[in-house]
């Protein structure tokens, strides 16, 4: 066994449980109480709404039904029918998976529009605290954003800290689909960032998108910022523990089986989304080829084969992130496993070189972005691995043949 000096992880752990002790404390005061006591959600109302109502005579079905199941239904509308359950029902038909996707494009700016309104209304309440109506004021021009000419919007949930989720590209076109997935503190304020841009799923996404058109022009992709799950907030409790990745992981395997036409799906997990990927892996459809890892905490597994994927995994981690100092252990439920760049857990680890600490993956010019852009157009033989050889590494070892299907 490898000998180490175990006492900075030892005090990195504590503080970690220290960190969890008083965040379950601010958790479980009566600000959680009164939150169970509210009448439901914009989407949940949707929802109910959508469940007891009918077209053509007929009763709508299951929201929570199988997408291909949903998709069969709204190829069987008319057009106006599908208008109809668009402007009755928006954030149920955004949400939906097996929807058609410009569908909820559609339903989901009907849906930002409302909430836009009603923050609005809400930054002049005066039954809000001057911080509960700076708030207002934050989200009413996040929604406004939102609404610009020409974003696609697939998920859209108001409610709370919201979830959102992003298309970059025509998604029903794509021959290759890549889904980012944000990890702490992610949610419709951090959606996308001015300062800081690549750290922010907004500008994950739309970085790699075009990473992927430089490296393959011909090969027509699509990338989904995707921060449709709700993430822990800060470095408590729900982030030492994968509460938050299991819920997160049945929405990840939701929007990947919803997903039109039968293009390879890659992953690109980062942080604390590593954890919900590691989660989701073993319940994935076969279209997902790759996940790949970036300043990840853990799985949540010893290795690669325990994740029971079918898919190609790959990790990364800078020389400057800080989330190498957490310990790479679960006890009890604390903790998410095993390091995914280290040898013996059996990912392809590939180079981060100039990816500027925990936030930088996706800055432009780094090989972490070069690296992510030719897994995501299936050029495998492409990437920079982490060893100083670079193209002589096990992370490229039987993927030549991949190489000229991903470019075709």
């Amino acid at each position: 066994m490898t000998s180490f000096d175990a006492s900075p992880q030892l005090n990195a752990w504590r503080a970690l449980l220290a960190l969890a002790v008083v965040f379950v404390m601010l958790a479980t005061t009566g600000w959680t109480a009164i939150r169970s006591q509210r009448t439901p959600s914009p989407l949940q109302a949707s929802l109910s709404a959508w469940e007891d109502g009918r077209i053509g005579g007929h009763a709508l079905p299951d929201p929570d039904g199988t997408p291909a199941r949903l998709a069969r239904f709204f190829t069987s509308l008319t057009a106006h029918q599908r208008d109809r359950l668009v402007r009755r029902y928006p954030l149920a038909v955004g949400n939906m998976n097996g929807a058609p996707v410009v569908l909820r494009y559609r339903a989901n700016r009907i849906a930002l529009h409302t909430a836009r309104e009603t923050e609005r209304v809400r930054m002049h309440d005066s039954r809000l605290s001057p911080v509960g109506q700076h708030e207002a004021g934050r989200r009413m021009h996040r929604f406004d954003a939102l609404l610009e000419s020409g974003r696609q919007i697939l998920a859209f949930d108001p409610e709370g800290s919201g979830r959102i989720a992003e298309v970059f590209g025509d998604l029903d076109k794509a021959q290759r689909v890549s889904v980012v997935v944000p990890g702490v503190d992610t949610d419709l304020l951090t959606f996308q960032r001015t300062n800081r841009k690549y750290s922010a799923p907004v500008g994950m996404a739309s970085a790699l998108y075009l990473a992927e058109w430089e490296a393959s022009p011909t090969t027509r992709t699509a990338v989904i910022a995707w921060a449709d799950y709700t993430a822990p907030a800060g470095i408590g409790m729900d982030a030492a523990t994968s509460m938050r990745a299991q819920s997160g992981a049945h929405r990840l395997n939701a929007l990947v089986r919803g997903l039109p036409g039968r293009a390879p799906v890659a992953l690109y997990c980062h942080s604390y989304g590593s954890v919900v990927c590691g989660v989701a892996a073993h319940q994935l459809p076969r279209r997902v080829s790759d996940i790949a890892v970036a300043g990840s905490p853990g799985m949540r597994v010893e290795n690669s084969a325990q994740l029971h994927t079918s898919a190609r995994v790959w990790a990364m981690r800078d020389a400057d992130d800080w989330i190498q100092d957490v310990p790479y252990l679960e006890v009890g439920g604390l903790g998410h496993g095993a390091d995914p760049v280290s040898s013996a857990f059996g990912a392809r680890v590939l180079s981060a070189r100039g990816a500027k600490g925990h936030g930088g993956y996706f800055e432009p010019g780094t090989e972490s972005l070069h690296n992510f852009a030719e897994i995501g157009v299936g050029a495998y033989g492409e990437v920079l691995c982490a060893q100083q050889d670079r193209k002589d590494d096990a992370c490229v070892e039987g993927l030549s043949a991949g190489t000229a299907a991903g470019r075709a």
